[in-house]
């Protein structure tokens, strides 16, 4: 990242967990739930200490999407979609903060939120927002659908993302109103199919659109 208020907020984000953690810090039981099934229904509880692990992701990852470009073999086509992955960024730091702010809910106030349906639905949002993007993704290590195809030619870059870029937004399209009103083995069955079904196409689509190339460029 290299705009300095994208940066900024990107931080003030990643902070966003660990305060929220530290202002509840004295309510928390000493065990509160660490995992949620689909159905709602607490997996595990652990020492609250552990939550320091979500609020050390929050930090984490910026860190880390500061760092990736830099590494990068192909950095210089980060600059061709900078603020695509400035977005990208911001919104994922969000998400943490958001997850932290529903586990702390659930565990203050059990049962006043479904938290699994609340964190599909801002799931399917997340999903449709990156699958916006992921067609304007230049070639790179980190970022979009990085197949040995799509790696291996530009074209075939652009065409596997703008379709797992499709993959990723009717997912979170449908998911949306699935997560809303279906029965909870509905709402992870669509998430199951739309995820590895469209990852086998994208994947599968992606051999044949290099295969196919490369073929012509052996006729030719």
């Amino acid at each position: 990242m290299k705009n300095k208020k994208a940066i900024l907020l990107m931080w003030l984000l990643a902070l966003l967990p660990s305060l929220e953690l530290l202002l509840a810090w004295s309510k928390l039981p000493e065990q509160v739930p660490m995992q949620w099934g689909f159905d709602g229904v607490v997996g595990s509880y652990g020492p609250k200490s552990q939550l320091w692990v979500i609020a050390g992701m929050g930090l984490l990852i910026p860190l880390l999407l500061q760092v990736l470009p830099k590494i990068d073999p192909k950095k210089e086509n980060y600059q061709k979609f900078q603020k695509i992955y400035d977005g990208f960024a911001l919104a994922v730091s969000l998400f943490m903060a958001v997850i932290m702010a529903f586990v702390l809910t659930e565990t203050l106030r059990p049962g006043s939120i479904a938290i699994s349906r609340v964190i599909m639905v801002f799931l399917s949002f997340l999903l449709m927002a990156v699958g916006a993007i992921m067609g304007k993704i230049k070639t790179n290590w980190f970022m979009g659908v990085r197949t040995p195809w799509a790696l291996s030619d530009p074209d075939v870059w652009n065409k596997t993302n703008r379709l797992g870029g499709w993959v990723f937004f009717l997912t979170g399209l449908v998911e949306l109103p699935v997560s809303i009103w279906c029965p909870e083995k509905v709402m992870a069955a669509v998430l199951l199919v739309g995820i590895l079904g469209g990852t086998i196409l994208t994947y599968f689509m992606s051999w044949k659109w290099y295969k196919d190339k490369f073929e012509q460029n052996k006729e030719d």
